[in-house]
């Protein structure tokens, strides 16, 4: 949608209320639409001051496209520096001695103070002597889950192009070339973060309380919550599972030795290893590995240390606090190439996985997607019972962001945008998210219950493996530990499965089948276990009153 007019340079003011007529009509907000108009008032003088002629006509169009709404202004005139200075502070001082009244100083400095504090919603350009200028009155609030949606369209759609009509060698040059190599390079973008993100988050949110028993409490609920989660999701995956009973026996006889691929030998389900391996030997190695459960450790200590230092405990909370915004903003520069990084890592799943098991995959995806879709239930209802809350709000605001995990496959590297989704859609308090996010992209792993149990079970009765009572209880311990300690190595999931398989005594062949589409369900694994985190951060929010129910409910 475009409106366009054509203003006098003497009569702006009638350019003015075609704006505000304009901005009315697309819905935008009264307080919005008064910034806009002060905003474009102070650009016409701009533009005005530039003239090449001042008897030409000034060009107004006003635009809406895609939720996105913005003014374009232009004018012919030689080009100039439109906002001057990169600090407030330089604006201020800026030397205005070509003006000739004390209130023709006052005014521009008012006028560059505006122009600078909107910085980021403006754009300048000359092009061919014509003064353009764009002001963003609304961004598109859904903009980044539009180009993740087009972008995970457009990778199953070449990607099948591709597979039907390039040669197979050709398909694997390129992914293990190219998609392959953009995908690993965004994420170890990301997880080179994830550890300073964390560490500094927890560290300063643990040194805002003054009270210790406070964090106690609090970390007790969600620690508490987390628990209850867990167990609810390996009851829920076993229910959905005994419900739909995927797992064709006719495919134990297709399956090779692919399992080859994986190794178990590394990975423990010790309670008692898993406890001690929190406390790390040094203070380097954490950050180095990347170990969640260490930094976490390190961070709580430091906080708590912060508050028992004296005179030196405000120098280093506003260190740590500007370490925390820095790697945020690195963090959120990183996110903008979402849908790149979900455009070659659906392009490589789909450019891997062979029609024979995909099809015999199905299945076991279905359930593995029933049993999410049943736990999301299970999370509107401990909302709604424990939370008192409405889960309408909570899944209409936290929906754009799922897609984002989705496309992540990382509950680590999730850990911004579940932060951002807390503290800007839900309205949860930064004391709460900044604990329960981060610890709960390392202990609560909801969705890889869920992958175990199913998966697990499924490929016992492929291999018709007899799951009794008491493998049952076994299998329920380790799926609780191993969702808790899961090891932080590249194919965790499958990993953790083959634990899980040998315990079983079932053969480690049944890997085979789920390395096709482990991409595929790693993003699902990560979207629900995130899907866990920020639904006990909102009941903890509740309980502690420190969520705003007018955010939420807006």
């Amino acid at each position: 949608m475009s409106k366009r007019l054509l203003v006098e340079q003497k009569h702006t003011k009638a350019g003015i209320e075609f704006i505000k007529e304009g901005l009315e009509e697309f819905g935008i907000e009264k307080k919005q639409t008064i910034k806009t108009m002060l905003l474009v008032e102070e650009v016409l003088v701009k533009l005005r001051e530039h003239a090449k002629d001042p008897d030409e006509n000034i060009c107004i169009i006003l635009n809406k496209r895609f939720g996105r709404v913005y003014v374009n202004l232009s004018l012919r005139g030689e080009k100039f520096q439109f906002i001057y200075g990169h600090t407030i502070e330089e604006v201020l001082d800026q030397e205005n001695d070509d003006l000739q009244s004390a209130q023709e100083k006052e005014e521009k400095i008012i006028r560059d103070v505006l122009l600078k504090a909107n910085e980021e919603r403006l754009r300048y350009k000359n092009k061919n002597n014509m003064n353009l200028v764009e002001i963003t009155v609304q961004k598109n609030p859904h903009a980044m889950v539009l180009h993740t949606m087009l972008a995970l369209i457009a990778a199953i759609v070449i990607g099948v192009l591709m597979k039907v009509f390039v040669p197979s060698g050709v398909n694997e040059a390129l992914n293990n070339t190219i998609f392959t190599s953009i995908s690993t390079m965004f994420l170890n973008a990301l997880k080179m973060i994830v550890g300073p993100v964390v560490f500094f988050s927890i560290a300063c949110c643990i040194s805002q309380f003054g009270d210790l028993k406070e964090a106690g409490r609090i970390g007790g609920k969600i620690m508490g919550f987390y628990l209850l989660t867990t167990v609810l999701a390996i009851l829920t995956a076993t229910g959905v599972f005994e419900l739909l009973k995927p797992g064709n026996p006719e495919l134990a006889a297709k399956l090779a030795g692919d399992a080859a691929a994986v190794s178990v030998s590394d990975v423990s389900i010790s309670i008692k290893d898993t406890i001690v391996g929190i406390i790390p030997a040094n203070f380097v190695k954490p950050f180095l590995d990347s170990n969640m459960m260490q930094l976490i450790f390190l961070a709580v200590l430091i906080g708590i240390a912060l508050e028992k230092i004296g005179e030196h405990s405000r120098l280093l909370k506003d260190i740590f606090e500007a370490c925390n915004d820095l790697f945020l903003k690195i963090t959120v520069m990183l996110v903008r190439f979402i849908p790149v990084a979900t455009f070659c890592s659906i392009v490589s799943v789909v450019l891997k996985t062979g029609p024979d098991v995909l099809l015999s995959m199905l299945a076991m995806l279905g359930t593995f997607a029933v049993g999410i879709v049943a736990m999301i239930t299970v999370y509107c209802i401990l909302l709604g019972v424990i939370g008192r809350l409405n889960p309408i709000p909570f899944l209409k605001k936290y929906s754009p962001t799922m897609l984002q995990v989705f496309g992540m496959a990382s509950s680590n590297a999730a850990i911004i945008v579940n932060m951002d989704a807390c503290e800007n859609k839900l309205g949860i308090s930064k004391k709460i998210y900044s604990l329960s996010i981060p610890l709960g992209a390392t202990v609560n792993m909801d969705g890889t219950c869920i992958y175990l149990v199913i998966f697990g079970m499924a490929l016992a009765r492929v291999f018709g493996v007899d799951i009794n009572g008491g493998m049952m209880l076994s299998m329920f311990f380790s799926v609780f530990v191993l969702s808790v300690g899961a090891p932080g190595v590249p194919g965790a999931g499958l990993v953790c499965l083959s634990v899980l398989l040998t315990q079983l005594n079932v053969p480690l062949a049944g890997i085979g089948l789920v390395m096709g589409l482990d991409s595929l369900l790693g993003m699902m694994r990560a979207m629900s276990n995130s899907l866990g985190d920020v639904t006990a951060s909102l009941i903890v929010a509740k309980s502690e009153k420190k969520l705003d129910m007018e955010k939420y409910m807006s």
